[in-house]
């Protein structure tokens, strides 16, 4: 496992350095293959982040916690990557799929039946995708009152997403078929 620590507007000690590559191996016993951690710890006001990718081979796993303390952000967010690799393991086992036990992204851990429930698409809307810029989408997504918005981007003929996030700014998705 390789951990990657980036420090926005804070300096990582070797102390929470150690902590953290420490926690992450905790992860470990959900591959059977080596795997990379990316993780970037901020601070903003009182607040101590952390953001967390595991780039794996078809998905990615993305974590985000902040508290006031650094050492409770990384025990929350490791919490929160171990019960999404979990809940993608009861996925894969729901759905009959016939996976290869030595592919190193599928969760080596049982999962209990109880543990969660196959969300069901109650609803289904078509609608036009017309061209426009991002500041036009962002305009519609305000006149509609959505947290997001599917737009075709006039610049670079994509279907984009606009949508807000957490902190009131906006976020856009581009699509990437690398």
């Amino acid at each position: 496992m390789r951990v990657n620590l980036k420090g926005k507007n804070v300096q990582i000690t070797d102390g929470i350095k150690d902590y953290a590559e420490k926690r992450f191996q905790r992860l470990g016993k959900y591959f059977e293959k080596d795997f990379e951690v990316n993780a970037t710890m901020s601070v903003e006001k009182d607040l101590h982040k952390i953001d967390v990718v595991l780039p794996l081979s078809g998905f990615v796993i993305k974590g985000e916690d902040k508290t006031r303390d650094m050492y409770n952000t990384i025990d929350n967010v490791i919490d929160k990557l171990e019960r999404q690799i979990r809940k993608y393991k009861t996925r894969i086992n729901r759905k009959g799929k016939q996976v290869d036990p030595k592919d190193e992204y599928i969760p080596a851990v049982e999962t209990t039946e109880l543990e969660m429930e196959i969300p069901e698409i109650v609803k289904t809307k078509r609608f036009a995708v017309k061209p426009m810029s991002k500041e036009e989408a962002v305009l519609q997504m305000g006149l509609l009152d959505h947290s997001f918005f599917v737009f075709l981007n006039a610049d670079t003929e994509e279907v984009n997403v606009i949508y807000r996030r957490n902190d009131g700014q906006y976020g856009l998705i581009e699509p990437d078929f690398n």
